[in-house]
């Protein structure tokens, strides 16, 4: 680890890449476990046709965490 005199963080070129490329990572995974939840929920829903005509996007804002927590 780089650190300044002043005793804070400075990471080098090649741990900054790395950080870049596990953030970029970690975005396409969440990206990824969205599409699966919201293909299993759509899926759960199938049997019930009055609730077919929910979109994606809706059927995703229903059960997302977030919503729920500013829901309080």
């Amino acid at each position: 680890m780089a650190r300044d005199i002043d005793g804070s963080y400075q990471p080098t070129a090649k741990s900054r890449k790395q950080q870049e490329k596990d953030h970029r990572r970690m975005e396409f995974r969440r990206a990824i476990e969205t599409y699966s939840d919201q293909r299993q929920l759509l899926r759960e829903i199938a049997d019930y046709p009055d609730l077919q005509e929910l979109t994606v996007w809706q059927a995703s804002a229903a059960v997302s965490p977030r919503n729920a927590q500013q829901a309080h």
